[in-house]
């Protein structure tokens, strides 16, 4: 599999900006009251909303820009894991 025509596509912003509104609506006790199965879809919103300004707004761009909130969702529960040495049960 090439990865080449999505590291093309990869925009770092997007990217932590999805990780902090994870953190924020994770960790804010206002926002604490969205399940945690929402959150992925709010970020692959997000994700997509913030590339189209970045790159422009097409359909390839909103596309990889959900990617990329999708990804930061992986992103961090990969982290989250190696910190805190969880293994899965």
């Amino acid at each position: 599999m090439d990865f080449t025509t999505l590291t093309e596509h990869f925009v770092l912003v997007v990217v932590v900006a999805c990780l902090v509104v994870g953190y924020i609506i994770k960790h804010t006790s206002f926002l604490s009251k969205i399940p945690n199965n929402d959150i992925p879809v709010i970020l692959a919103a997000v994700g997509a909303v913030l590339n189209g300004f970045v790159s422009g707004f097409s359909v390839e761009s909103i596309v990889y820009g959900a990617v990329m909130g999708l990804a930061s969702t992986g992103l961090h529960q990969a982290f989250t894991r190696f910190v805190e040495n969880k293994t899965e049960e």
